[in-house]
C-alpha cells in the first residue's frame, strides 16, 4: 500500500501509516513542519517516508499513486477533489475534519468545518462512497467565567486575530459555561 498524508504537520499520522505501508508521502505547506518531520524520520530511521513542502489544496496527488489518502484536521473540498482524482476504484480516503460545532461558543464556524450532509455531498460529488461519517464531540462545562477563559487560553491569539475571542468572552459573560470540541470522522471509498 502507498499512503498520502495531506496536511501532515510534523508527521504523527504519516509515521503511523509508515508502519503499515510500503511507502508514505506527507504533504504540508509549512516549511518548519516539514523540516521537523524529516528530522524525526531520520532520527527514527524510518526509510519509507518522504515529506514534501506543498499546498495540499493546490498540489495534484496523481504523482504519488496513493492507495489511501489521509488528512487530519486538514479538510476542504479541494482536498477531497484531489484525493478522488488520484485514487483508483476501491481505494480509500480517511479524514478527520472540524465539525461545524467546533468552538460553536465563539459564534463563528471555520471555513474548514463540515456537517454530515455537506461532507456527504462533497464526497459523492467526487465519486467517493461514504462508508463512515461519525461525529466525535466533547463539551467541557465550567462553573465560572475564569474557568472558561482558562480552558481557551491556548486559543486566545488565534481567536483574537479572527474576532472569536471577543465573541467567546461575550458568551461567557452572558452566562455561557461550555466549550465544544467536535470532529467529523470520515471514511470513503472511490467507486
Amino acid at each position: 500500500m502507498r499512503g498520502l498524508d495531506v496536511g501532515c504537520g510534523t508527521g504523527r499520522l504519516t509515521f503511523w501509516l509508515a508502519a503499515r505501508a510500503r511507502q508514505v508521502v506527507g504533504l504540508d505547506r509549512e516549511p518548519a513542519a516539514i523540516k521537523e518531520a524529516r528530522r524525526l524520520a531520520e532520527q527514527a530511521q524510518v526509510g519509507n517516508v518522504d515529506f514534501i513542502e506543498a499546498d495540499a489544496e493546490r498540489e495534484e496527488y496523481h504523482r504519488f499513486a496513493p492507495d489511501i489518502v489521509t488528512a487530519h484536521l486538514c479538510a476542504s473540498d479541494a482536498i477531497i477533489e484531489r484525493a478522488a482524482r488520484a485514487l483508483r476504484s476501491g481505494r480509500c480516503l480517511g479524514m478527520v475534519a472540524f465539525h461545524v460545532d467546533q468552538w460553536k461558543e465563539t459564534g463563528k464556524v471555520s471555513r474548514f468545518a463540515y456537517d454530515e450532509a455537506r461532507m456527504e455531498r462533497s464526497l459523492k460529488a467526487q465519486g467517493l462512497v461514504p462508508e463512515a461519517l461519525e461525529v466525535e464531540r466533547e463539551v467541557k462545562r465550567f462553573a465560572s467565567v475564569e474557568e472558561g477563559l482558562a480552558a481557551a487560553v491556548g486559543l486566545e491569539d488565534a481567536w483574537r486575530a479572527d474576532g472569536r475571542w471577543f465573541r467567546y468572552i461575550a458568551f461567557l459573560e452572558g452566562g455561557g459555561r461550555t466549550l465544544t470540541r467536535a470532529h467529523l470522522i470520515v471514511r470513503a471509498r472511490k467507486s
